[in-house]
């Protein structure tokens, strides 16, 4: 498949009001191309909510529904138990794809409870975490996906704790499916959310989503951003499905030695929230600490640590 292959259908229309380079407007084009018109979108409080603009002028070509920061997987509960109510009593035609969308700020801390509880209850919907690596809509605060050595405005040394894996967490509470994607390969995003989209039950796909204000860099380079974490290791793509994790596009090319793995520095350089982190001699550890985090987050992966296997 090639990127021209996709519709040219747009269901995220121009004239949004997201910022230059923001990943969050791209990402909704590639979704909304993959699950199509026949679509529920639910936005958690974020950048998103913003983004798509005031009704009626939405850029979003979509049923949409704006909800709390806490209630993304309660949401979506609640519409999809609305629609097998509606499917039962035949006023309803091919049942909508419910998708939440929502950014690390409103999955890794605020949410996690309600989605955590939809997972459990095999609730049948996608949730997508848009993950820029803070709250950048509120005013660029560390979040729990915010990685160590990291500038925010509330941790202006840098932070000095590794960040969650939520998708780990996800792949535990043993749904159909779970994936990481990078808007620098966007045909393995693009068909994981055709996957995504042909399972049944709770599947969870998350993004990593490079805020060019927040991180620091220029908005022309936000896809060399995308890529060089996938390249540097600091994002791994890869697909969980029946018990198997599966490592695709860079990634897979990595693990395979087909291409050299980057240094985590080379991608930290690219953004000036680890500037400090890389000037500093306890920044430099910190560096060292992120390629060890790497190295295990592979190594679990692959089940080489045997506390995960």
């Amino acid at each position: 498949m090639r990127l021209k292959d996709l519709t040219s259908e747009e269901l995220f229309l121009a004239g949004s009001t997201a910022c230059q380079g923001c990943p969050s407007s791209l990402a909704l084009r590639i979704a909304f191309k993959a699950l199509g018109k026949n679509t529920i979108l639910i936005v958690v409080a974020s950048c998103t909510s913003v983004v798509q603009g005031a009704y009626p002028l939405s850029a979003i070509n979509l049923p949409v529904m704006n909800v709390a920061f806490a209630t993304g997987g309660a949401s979506a509960s609640g519409v999809v138990a609305g629609l097998n109510a509606l499917g039962k009593r035949g006023e309803t035609g091919e049942k909508p794809t419910v998708l939440v969308w929502a950014g690390d700020g409103g999955t890794y801390d605020i949410g996690i409870q309600s989605l955590s509880g939809a997972a459990e209850r095999e609730t049948d919907f996608i949730y997508v975490c848009y993950n820029n690596e803070m709250y950048s809509n509120t005013g660029t605060q560390r979040s729990g996906a915010t990685p160590l050595g990291a500038w925010t405005t509330t941790t202006p040394g840098g932070k000095t704790q590794h960040r969650k894996d939520i998708s780990q967490i996800m792949i535990a509470h043993r749904i159909p499916y779970v994936a990481t994607v990078s808007l620098a390969y966007p045909l393995d995003f693009y068909q994981k959310m055709l996957k995504a989209m042909s399972l049944k039950g709770t599947r969870y796909i998350e993004i990593l989503a490079p805020c060019p204000p927040g991180w620091k860099f220029p908005s022309g380079q936000m896809i060399e951003v995308s890529r060089m974490a996938v390249q540097s290791g600091m994002w791994l793509l890869y697909e969980h499905e029946e018990g198997k994790t599966r490592f695709t596009a860079a990634t897979s090319r990595i693990l395979d030695g087909k291409v050299k793995r980057k240094p985590v520095r080379d991608y930290l350089e690219t953004q000036g929230r680890f500037k400090q982190a890389i000037a500093s001699p306890e920044g430099s550890k910190a560096i060292d600490r992120l390629e060890e985090e790497v190295s295990e987050s592979i190594r679990r992966l692959q089940g080489w640590v045997p506390e995960y296997i």
